[in-house]
């Protein structure tokens, strides 16, 4: 027996309730209608009735349509339902356990700004990333007071209503929404079989920066909400999707009771290297590949262990990340990101690589463009994967700590001095780490440094700058 006959997703506009509503329906079994119950439309603004029933007939009998999405055969189906949407149905709803109730929520001013946006844009949501529309919101504090009260109100209303009936929701937030996880966890707790393997890449994030930069007026925005810190003004969004702690990437010394947490895009040969000659070994016999059994009794019988990280520069790494897995037409390179880079995102390189007219002043163009390509994939405004190699150092450290933190965080330009005190500490010689040649072709980073690219990173991996503390990128 199924554990709901339908469902209702309580949303408000700009809360990322049209991306839920896109992976609902993406789950074997499951239909959402829209705002089935909207007052100005029925289902979608562009759709003249809901399984038969037009905006008239269900303006005349509410109950009717909400009867038959409830008795769909085969089918769990349900709809979103904003605070002021037709309140002919909500006593019914909220009555009947068997509805099941999922609770879509946003941070308040993320959500107003948003609205305002959308209001100035005209764009309600975002399918092409590259016919974005861009607007500042004029932040209004009495507009969005009596805004955040009306919602406010309506989330105690539905709370408080919710306990005394004894059922129990399932809160999403708008952080959540990006989380395979949750949307596979939520279609468990409706009790439906079918698993996503990937979320949808149809709609894009129309407004991914920093809250303060959206807002035209956010001098009196921050003046407004002096009192409401809770609100996370000046946090850098993030909307890259999660890590996991990736633990058959470590290496571990041979014989000295240290691992190395590898993060990619980072100088790993020359850590393996240096690993590796604590030991008198080569970087063939460093212990790899292990499962989190495999590291548990690592860590059981080398007491005393550390572990460590090396954190490469972010303009360096994304770099490297540029030459030898877009520029690059060899092994390892990604051949059909390639393709698409070039053909969608107008990157200008060259078909084939090496190519002899390709020069310097064009290799610090396309890397310049690679940049804007990352700032949009990370903020989910591209279908194309958030790669390892280009992903967020922040983002790879939230993943390792979800098995093992790492004791030690070291910065790329520090691990000649901090790399030979660490084995020390541990009992080891500390052995030099040994130098390498820049492996990045055609040209170095060295060949085409200045201060637009470094801004340009800065802005792109502003989780990374501020909270490692990097500063101008420098060579080593």
């Amino acid at each position: 027996m199924a554990r709901f006959e339908y469902f209702t997703v309580f949303a408000e506009m700009r809360t990322g309730s049209n991306f839920l509503e896109t992976n609902l329906n993406a789950f074997d079994g499951v239909t959402c209608y829209g705002e089935a119950f909207n007052p100005h439309f029925i289902g979608y603004p562009t759709h003249d009735d809901v399984l038969g029933i037009t905006l008239a007939e269900r303006d005349a009998d509410p109950i009717r349509l909400l009867s038959m999405i409830k008795r769909q055969p085969a089918l769990l189906g349900g709809f979103r339902y904003f605070h002021d949407h037709d309140p002919r149905v909500l006593d019914m709803i909220l009555d009947d356990p068997g509805c099941a109730k999922i609770i879509l929520t946003r941070n308040p001013v993320d959500r107003y700004v948003s609205w305002k946006i959308s209001q100035a844009t005209g764009q309600g949501k975002l399918t092409n990333g590259q016919k974005r529309k861009e607007a500042k919101a004029r932040f209004d504090p009495d507009e969005f007071a009596a805004h955040v009260d009306a919602l406010q109100e309506f989330q105690v209303m539905l709370l408080n209503r919710l306990q005394t009936s004894g059922q129990t929701p399932f809160y999403v937030a708008y952080e959540d929404l990006q989380s395979i996880e949750v949307m596979n966890g939520l279609a468990k707790w409706l009790g439906v079989e079918a698993q996503l393997e990937g979320l949808s890449k149809n709609l894009k994030r129309q407004n991914p920066q920093p809250l303060t930069e959206k807002v035209a007026n956010p001098g009196q925005m921050q003046d407004a909400l002096a009192r409401m810190d809770q609100f996370n003004l000046t946090r850098t969004p993030n909307f890259e999707p999660r890590r996991g702690a990736a633990v058959p990437s470590y290496v571990a010394a041979k014989d000295a009771p240290l691992m190395y947490l590898p993060i990619k895009g980072g100088p790993e040969h020359q850590v393996e290297a240096w690993l590796a000659a604590l030991d008198g070994v080569s970087r063939r016999d460093l212990i790899r590949k292990m499962n989190q059994q495999d590291l548990r009794n690592w860590m059981r019988s080398h007491p005393g262990h550390r572990r460590f990280t090396v954190l490469p520069h972010p303009l360096e790494r994304a770099h490297h990340a540029f030459c030898s897995k877009i520029l690059s037409t060899g092994s390892g390179n990604y051949a059909q990101i390639r393709r698409s880079l070039r053909k969608n995102f107008n990157l200008p390189i060259p078909e084939e690589m090496p190519d002899e007219g390709y020069s310097a002043q064009d290799h610090r163009a396309a890397f310049s463009a690679f940049l804007d390509f990352i700032k949009a994939n990370l903020a989910g405004q591209t279908a194309l994967r958030v790669d390892a190699f280009w992903c967020s150092q922040a983002q790879f450290l939230q993943g390792f700590s979800e098995f093992a933190v790492p004791d030690l965080v070291i910065r790329a330009d520090e691990m000649m001095t901090d790399l030979p005190a660490l084995a020390a500490k541990v009992g080891c010689t500390p052995t030099p780490v040994p130098s390498v040649p820049d492996a990045d072709t055609p040209y170095q980073l060295s060949e085409i440094y200045d201060d637009g690219l470094e801004a340009q990173a800065a802005d792109v991996y502003q989780r990374d700058y501020m909270q490692f503390g990097f500063g101008a990128w420098r060579k080593r």
